[in-house]
């Protein structure tokens, strides 16, 4: 009998289907891939260790998207072999108040996904078509679901309540969640083995940067606060998400703009953040425009900086101290400049930047200078391979 040893990630959008093949024992990637723009010709791109393949592919449906996925494996390897399967492991967004921890899928499970789709209505349905589509194609696999929000059910009720009619929180689930919760787990956990602590022992801010952006305050190892709240709007700048605003906005814009509930949400999150302040959603693109000169660029890149110096000042009192700003996502691991500009900041807390280690870093890398009285770290995240040993600590 084949060894069932490897978990196949899925992170299913509403228009692509990204996919790993991981070993969770070892850590090693076996394959990856997306197919975007689901629903027509289609993009495949699918990489083996250093060689990419890339294909336009008619795909209709996520279903196809997986068949894609599984005949680019067959034919550029690795050959996915079923009965090697360990399980399959799904992101799921949203968990609401009921999933604190991954779950195996059942009937129950998908009808509770659906059920919380009104909270997030562009990912949760998105991720049920993943969920569906393996399940047809590998029946016999147990099924995991893995949810952003798990890692923030340690929020304690004073953080995670907001001040608004019992009716709303009581019958409608109105109440912080936050997001991003595999990856703070994954590299919160990382920062206590660089410093030397256990998880019991830190006190962190966790910066998730990329194009969704988020704070989260762990204590512990655990999540104590976050910025993101019953959506992943709130919170910091981020590509084409506004993050926090006045909450009085979209009665004002009502009354003198005739803007509706709907166009509001969707302004907020396609049409605002650094795409709403520079043009451009891609944090590169700023940093471009603010070198040559562009005056919008550096008012987007000021503003994102100062949303985040500002979290991380709450979030150190929130913690009662400081042991380490730890960087990670898109832009926390890939913009010198920006982590310059936060970390330059937060003197005041006892951050003292190493300016050449922060220009030179590439990966994992400390930020700080050796006695500074509070480190800075950049740690990559990998959430699919937190996704995959999740599953496998679940099924053991």
């Amino acid at each position: 009998m084949t060894d069932r040893r490897l978990v196949l990630v899925i992170n299913s959008g509403s228009s692509s289907l990204k996919y790993q093949l991981l070993d969770p024992a070892s850590g090693s990637t076996q394959t990856r891939g997306i197919v975007e723009r689901i629903g027509g010709v289609a993009r495949l791109r699918h990489t083996v260790g250093d060689r990419t393949h890339e294909a336009d592919v008619d795909c209709a449906d996520h279903g196809s998207a997986l068949r894609v996925a599984m005949e680019a494996m067959a034919e550029h390897g690795p050959h996915l072999d079923p009965d090697a399967l360990l399980a399959v492991g799904h992101r799921v967004v949203h968990g609401g108040s009921r999933f604190s921890a991954p779950v195996r899928i059942d009937d129950a499970v998908r009808a509770a996904i659906a059920e919380l789709v009104p909270l997030a209505p562009l990912h949760n349905p998105a991720n049920l078509r993943g969920i569906e589509a393996t399940l047809a194609a590998f029946p016999q696999v147990p099924q995991v679901a893995v949810f952003d929000t798990a890692f923030h059910h340690t929020i304690p009720a004073e953080a995670h309540t907001y001040a608004v009619p019992a009716a709303w929180r009581s019958e409608y689930g109105v109440r912080r969640y936050g997001f991003h919760g595999t990856s703070v787990a994954c590299v919160s956990r990382r920062a206590a083995e660089l410093l030397g602590l256990t998880p019991e022992e830190t006190r962190l801010v966790v910066l998730h940067l990329g194009n969704g952006c988020s704070a989260t305050a762990v204590s512990g190892g655990r999540s104590v606060d976050t910025s993101m709240g019953i959506s992943p709007l709130e919170g910091l700048v981020m590509g084409t998400r506004s993050g926090d605003v006045d909450p009085a906005l979209p009665a004002y814009l009502a009354r003198v703009a005739e803007v509706d509930s709907a166009a509001y949400d969707n302004a907020l999150n396609t049409r605002s953040g650094l795409l709403g302040l520079a043009g451009v959603s891609d944090f590169r693109e700023v940093e471009e425009r603010r070198a040559a000169g562009d005056s919008d660029a550096a008012l987007a890149f000021d503003v994102a900086v100062h949303r985040i110096v500002k979290y991380v000042g709450a979030y150190a009192a929130v913690l009662g101290g400081l042991g380490a700003v730890v960087f990670t996502g898109g832009i926390g691991e890939n913009s010198a400049g920006l982590r310059s500009a936060v970390l330059g900041r937060l003197g005041g807390l006892g951050v003292q930047l190493d300016d050449d280690a922060n220009a030179g870093a590439r990966g994992e890398a400390r930020l700080t200078t050796d006695d500074s009285p509070v480190a800075a770290w950049v740690v990559p995240t990998n959430e699919e391979l937190e996704i995959a040993r999740d599953c496998a600590a679940l099924l053991r």
